[in-house]
């Protein structure tokens, strides 16, 4: 099997973290970059940090959409809130020893106000195989694929979990289709878009930000 098609043949196999990759077919995940294959095939245990830094390219909200977003403070701002574009951003992930995840956090530069910082845990776990925690309970089911060589997370179920039940919430009560992409753009660099889409009202939010890991 060719550097495509094997994230092993990028990273040693103790460094080797194929969780990722098991949610996509075989021929799917091949068509992947050989730095994206690495980036999501790479091991954070005993406490180990991947940090990547960059510049936000694009951050746009409708009217509705930025009220949401102030909205969504009250339960630990899981969306960006400034628009701010050529501003530099941070994204740390870490292994989360709680539930066996990855924490990713991502600090957003404002020019006239502190960063911004959002926190979100993704979890091996759900109908999908991966689910996006925010915080108050909530999570974001998500669907992994592979569109034109990018990795591509879209939500599937909107949940809320109270007390030991957890519930699915109807699609009139969420937010719309949220779709994170993740796609490669040469000299180890790689572009991070973030679309809230409204079945009704359209667009909602627009961000994306382009990064590279930080020297070590």
């Amino acid at each position: 099997m060719g550097l495509q098609g094997n994230a092993l043949n990028v990273l040693p196999a103790e460094s080797y973290d194929p969780r990722f990759r098991a949610l996509l077919p075989e021929p799917a995940w091949r068509t992947l970059s050989p730095a994206i294959q690495k980036r999501f095939s790479k091991r954070l245990a005993d406490g180990k940090t991947a940090t990547y830094v960059g510049e936000i390219a694009e951050a746009h909200f409708s009217r509705l959409g930025w009220w949401l977003a102030q909205a969504t403070r009250l339960i630990g701002g899981p969306l960006p809130t400034g628009t701010d574009a050529g501003v530099p951003g941070i994204v740390t992930v870490t292994e989360d020893m709680a539930t066996g995840g990855q924490i990713w956090s991502r600090i957003y530069t404002r020019r006239h106000d502190f960063p911004q910082v959002i926190h979100s845990s993704k979890r091996f776990a759900g109908p999908t195989g991966l689910e996006e925690y925010i915080g108050c309970g909530i999570a974001i089911a998500l669907r992994v694929s592979a569109e034109n060589g990018a990795l591509v997370f879209t939500s599937a179920a909107y949940l809320l979990q109270i007390g030991p039940f957890r519930l699915r919430l109807p699609d009139w009560l969420t937010p719309g289709k949220l779709t994170v992409t993740h796609e490669d753009v040469g000299t180890d660099r790689f572009r991070f878009a973030l679309q809230l889409l409204h079945p009704l009202f359209g667009v909602l939010i627009r961000q994306s930000a382009v990064f590279r890991e930080a020297s070590l």
